[in-house]
């Protein structure tokens, strides 16, 4: 496969939260063409098996590398934490970036007090795989942990700035307080849409890291290293795929990316 500094970046997620990563790409990479992949038929992925969600990573990097990417995120903490090496696997040396080791590297920059609480799916938190990743980096940092399942469902259906939201957000982070952390990794890349709240929560004190943000300096760094970045003076949306319900898909990235959209792709897994 022959990639060029004009072929796409290709992003996959298990559903919308991985907009947050287009969106960071777009503002800091604008002239890069992007293909994203949301498994809309089989979200969310932080509630399933370790088999099952690495043989979800396969189909969604196959389905990726019909366009020939010169790279690939993987915009889904689950899938960073306990199925990169099969991601790597099938795209067969394209690079491959996840948001956990992004978002672990920029929250040991952040904390000052080396005590870092990390909120993510069933699954990842499960996985350890932030505290490892932040462990290899700077050993001294304390890492707690805490599951944020609804979190997801939330930010899918929009409830954004919803009473509902703000009680299971208190539910939520109480402990992490508790443990006089100084740094909060959204270790989820649905939890961003959710930010303003979780900032409200937490208060003004607390470093908020959004992997997506990361995500994009990482790409920006390799894409460069490659000689890969596109310095064309043109910008195109990107191009939109997805397992099923294309339209409520569509009427949600409105509302995230903030402006009106393309017509999304219906795609088989």
């Amino acid at each position: 496969m022959t990639v060029s500094a004009s072929s796409p970046v290709g992003i996959f997620d298990s559903g919308i939260g991985g907009l947050t990563v287009v969106k960071a790409i777009q503002s800091l990479l604008p002239s890069e063409r992007i293909i994203y992949f949301g498994d809309t038929a089989r979200v969310p992925y932080g509630s399933k098996s370790q088999v099952t969600i690495r043989k979800y990573a396969q189909d969604d990097t196959a389905i990726l590398m019909k366009y020939q990417p010169k790279m690939i995120i993987v915009a889904c903490n689950t899938v960073s934490a306990l199925a990169l090496d099969v991601v790597k696997q099938v795209g067969n040396g394209v690079p491959v970036l996840g948001v956990l080791e992004a978002g672990a590297a920029l929250a040991v920059q952040h904390s000052r007090n080396n005590r870092i609480g990390v909120i993510g799916t069933r699954a990842t938190i499960a996985s350890n795989a932030y505290s490892l990743a932040i462990g290899l980096i700077e050993p001294a940092v304390e890492v707690f942990s805490s599951p944020c399942p609804l979190f997801v469902p939330l930010a899918e259906e929009g409830y954004i700035d919803h009473p509902a939201s703000r009680m299971i957000a208190r539910e939520y982070l109480e402990g992490l307080l508790e443990q006089g952390v100084d740094t909060l990794v959204l270790g989820c890349t649905h939890y961003p849409i959710l930010r303003n709240l979780i900032e409200e929560t937490v208060g003004p004190d607390i470093a908020i890291i959004d992997s997506a943000e990361a995500i994009a300096l990482k790409a920006k760094e390799v894409l460069v290293e490659n000689n890969l970045l596109n310095d064309s003076a043109s910008s195109v949306f990107p191009h939109l795929l997805v397992s099923d319900l294309p339209q409520k898909f569509k009427a949600l990235c409105e509302l995230f990316l903030g402006r009106d959209i393309p017509d999304v792709e219906l795609v088989d897994v």
